[in-house]
């Protein structure tokens, strides 16, 4: 049975600059739940701290507390508060085979050739890596591609409503120019981009100069 809100605020542990996080913040403001942003600066190491890696002994962000649960994966952490608080679970996750296997069939493109393409490509030039991008750039496009194919055929990643897929993979596509990747080949992708924007609750990751420093 879902729950309708949280005994207490969730607190939510990470970066503001970080689209892995923003997928958890956007969906918190989605769902209209209550939460408290904790903000984790990586370039000081503060993920590496004993407190922290208690949470997540991987050190990454996002992490979220909700009562008694410590919870880490930004993706997992969608299908955590989706099961847990969504009015209609099904809304966001869909219930039949196909459906489900689709939102998962992107989940994974968010944590394999987004997350190595215009993920990485936008860390490179947000903290001054020492890495030619030409090659994550190329490989940051040929996603976009087929995105754009595919998004010829629907309005959303999953099928015609927005899904627990649109919310994986948002941010990362939307400040990929932060990232010497372009969208303006892209039609049908900046329109599924406004599309998300416009759904209720949306909230927007910040944008970011270039040049923060090493990240260790």
């Amino acid at each position: 049975m879902t729950t309708a809100r949280p005994a207490q605020p969730i607190k939510l542990y990470g970066s503001a600059i970080s689209g892995h996080v923003h997928r958890v913040r956007l969906f918190l403001a989605m769902l209209g739940l209550p939460f408290e942003n904790i903000e984790i600066d990586m370039r000081r190491r503060e993920n590496r701290t004993p407190e922290f890696l208690a949470r997540n002994p991987f050190g990454q962000v996002p992490v979220i507390e909700d009562g008694e649960l410590a919870l880490a994966d930004s993706n997992a952490i969608l299908v955590y508060l989706n099961e847990r608080y969504a009015p209609d679970p099904a809304r966001w996750m869909p219930r039949d085979p196909v459906g489900a296997a689709r939102v998962q069939r992107w989940f994974s493109v968010a944590a394999g050739p987004l997350a190595y393409g215009p993920a990485a490509a936008r860390v490179i030039a947000l903290f001054g890596r020492d890495t030619d991008p030409a090659e994550i750039v190329a490989r940051s496009h040929a996603l976009l591609s087929v995105m754009e194919m595919h998004l010829q055929q629907q309005p959303f990643l999953a099928g015609h409503d927005a899904t627990l897929a649109d919310i994986a993979n948002y941010a990362y596509v939307a400040h990929a120019p932060e990232g010497s990747v372009s969208i303006d080949a892209y039609p049908n992708l900046r329109g599924w981009l406004e599309r998300v924007e416009a759904l209720p609750g949306f909230v927007p990751m910040v944008r970011t100069p270039v040049g923060l420093g090493a990240v260790a």
